[in-house]
């Protein structure tokens, strides 16, 4: 591990890593079985709801460790970089080239605050 980038970061990607897996969970499966009280009560709900819980946990234990605003700001380019790259990469869904240099500010952003 780089000595510059605090391990907290590490972990407020890997939370938000879980975060994006959980949403694309919840996207797949809803389209898949619809907005009905059995899908609550499947086995990828409470899959769904485990991997949110544990991604809270590691947010939590971030928000310890580092200030707010950085945190919140390193969470929202995480964000935006993972939601972008699974959407390309996993649902074929693209983005104009405005929306794309966009998440490259996010990168940018995202590699200013991590090793500031």
């Amino acid at each position: 591990m780089p000595p510059s980038i605090p391990r907290a970061v590490y972990l407020l990607v890997g939370t938000q890593c879980l975060f994006t897996l959980s949403d694309v969970m919840g996207r797949t499966y809803m389209v898949k079985h619809g907005f009905k009280a059995a899908s609550f009560l499947s086995l990828w709900f409470w899959v769904y709801l485990l991997v949110r819980q544990v991604a809270t946990f590691g947010q939590l234990y971030v928000f310890a460790s580092i200030q707010l605003g950085r945190t919140m700001a390193l969470f929202g380019a995480v964000s935006i970089v993972l939601s972008n790259a699974v959407g390309l990469l996993y649902l074929g869904e693209k983005l104009s080239f405005q929306s794309y240099l966009g998440v490259l500010m996010a990168i940018l952003a995202f590699l200013i605050m991590a090793y500031r």
